[in-house]
């Protein structure tokens, strides 16, 4: 069967810059990879001061990218391309994407698709009353619903907050990136993520813990707005910010690489991160976190390692001997080829684009009314 061709718009957080910036490495990957399928893609974002010294893929070699400065010019600039695409898909954390997605879901002729990168972040600010960018009301007048998470917040997404369709569409490595590559083995252990407060503390169990008691082993933490009152041990290389093009050498100069996850996703589980995917890719073995569903994205213990504790990290660290490293390495990178690419995304995004469009729609009045009922639920709830 015949893929058909799909013109999609997608409006996010940048594209151009990785400064802090984690939903960058997946917008390039699935884009890339729609693009290589023959799909026209344009990725609209909102030119920000913060990303302006940052922009470490200004130009990318893949679909059409372009600036907006407000609301009232993206509505100008790029009114037609929303009529004509066959999906529209608004991201989370967008700013303004309230507003953003009110007008996508009125001026959308194709469907109209909400990509949250986020999700229980996300339906935990929707409690508290955070509607920046997604309000109950809005949810049900986007045609999909598509989750960086899975499991069981599919359902309830759909149950408690009328999504019309909610679908997985999971991070992924986009494999032309980050592969094995022949690089001197610089550090026992290394962790790649931008400072969050709520994951501090497993990456001072995990990883900082462990290089104070291992004094000879080599450490390191790259990634951008961790505070200047942190004290780092002598032994744990400090990196501000690593650009993705460099992150391929880092993840090969680990024996090791750590995988650490958001408190939110933890308790929603079925929330892998995209450097989850792209350090297994690259055949570097991860110790992780645990959090339900893991062992539906790699076996613990065969193509994962999961650790809860300093001993239990100094223990693979001191203990694993160097024909299993490279056995789980192998694995895990096996696994990310069978499941985990982003042309496997591309293609799970074309399926549910299908699904859609062939789909009988909803009247307004109707997605009125579920939004109605949704924004109810969540007072309810909240109060």
């Amino acid at each position: 069967m015949t893929t058909p061709t799909y013109r999609y718009v997608f409006l996010g957080l940048s594209i151009t810059s990785s400064w802090g910036n984690g939903h960058a490495t997946t917008y390039r990957a699935l884009l890339r990879a729609l693009a290589a399928r023959g799909h026209h893609v344009l990725f609209l974002e909102r030119n920000l001061s913060i990303y302006d010294q940052h922009r470490d893929l200004p130009n990318p070699p893949y679909g059409a990218i372009e600036q907006y400065s407000s609301i009232t010019e993206l509505r100008d600039r790029f009114s037609r391309a929303v009529r004509e695409a066959d999906l529209v898909v608004v991201g989370s954390f967008v700013p303004e994407g309230a507003t953003v997605g009110a007008w996508i879901t009125e001026e959308a002729r194709g469907k109209a698709a909400f990509y949250d990168l986020d999700t229980p972040v996300t339906l935990g600010r929707l409690a508290h009353g955070d509607h920046a960018y997604l309000t109950p009301a809005l949810i049900p007048r986007y045609d999909l619903y598509l989750s960086a998470t899975g499991g069981p917040t599919l359902e309830r997404l759909e149950r408690s907050h009328g999504a019309v369709r909610a679908r997985a569409l999971y991070c992924a490595a986009d494999t032309d990136v980050y592969y094995p590559q022949p690089t001197p083995m610089r550090w026992d252990l290394g962790y790649l993520g931008t400072y969050s407060d709520d994951r501090q503390a497993a990456v001072e169990r995990l990883l900082l813990e462990p290089a104070r008691r291992m004094r000879r082993g080599r450490f390191a933490v790259a990634g951008a707005q961790y505070p200047a009152s942190l004290a780092w041990p002598e032994n744990v290389t400090r990196t501000e910010h690593l650009p993705p093009d460099e992150h391929r050498i880092f993840y090969n100069a680990q024996r090791f690489t750590l995988n650490l996850t958001r408190r939110a996703m933890v308790e929603s589980g079925w929330s892998p991160s995209a450097r989850l995917f792209e350090a297994a890719a690259c055949g570097t073995p991860v110790l992780s976190d645990t959090w339900p569903g893991i062992e539906t994205f790699f076996q613990p213990g065969e193509e994962i390692l999961l650790v809860r504790t300093p001993e239990d990290v100094l223990r693979k660290l001191r203990e694993m001997k160097e024909d299993k490293r490279l056995t789980v390495g192998q694995r895990a990178r096996q696994r990310v080829f069978a499941e985990h690419t982003a042309m496997h995304r591309a293609e799970a995004l074309e399926r549910y684009t299908r699904e859609a469009l062939e789909a009988t729609g909803r009247t307004r009045a109707r997605r009125e009314r579920d939004g109605q009922l949704a924004a109810a639920h969540v007072e309810t709830q909240s109060g």
